[in-house]
């Protein structure tokens, strides 16, 4: 194996280890098994009991606007917020890789609105 292949071969990308690393690279951590949560906007009450309830090192539910999202490479998937929600409005999001985070919602991430500073 030549020099660029050995490079090559040992090159892996950079995990997403802590927060400000997840909201840096937009990524999720490789070794998260649990599928990441959505919020269903139209039976969300706008109770801010799950973004409370969502530990400081995920970070992942903020208010954008009128509505209460959970950014899903932030989303370990933990389920600290599901029993605290008391319309039972919280799902796991199996395909958000397709979909993908919409770009403003990043904008409260690291902001002066983030809560989790």
């Amino acid at each position: 194996m030549g020099q660029s292949e050995t490079a090559r071969a040992s090159y892996t990308r950079p995990m997403a280890g802590t927060r400000p690393d997840r909201i840096t690279q937009r990524t999720r951590n490789d070794k998260w098994k649990n599928a990441p949560l959505r919020i269903e906007m139209l039976e969300c009450i706008n109770c801010d009991a799950c973004l409370r309830h969502c530990p400081p090192q995920f970070g992942a539910i903020f208010n954008h606007g009128p509505d209460v999202v959970i950014i899903p490479e932030l989303c370990s998937g933990c389920d600290k917020c599901l029993p605290v929600c008391p319309v039972n409005c919280i799902l796991p999001f199996g395909d958000w890789e397709t979909k993908g985070s919409p770009v403003e919602w990043w904008d409260e991430a690291a902001s002066p609105n983030d809560p989790y500073l």
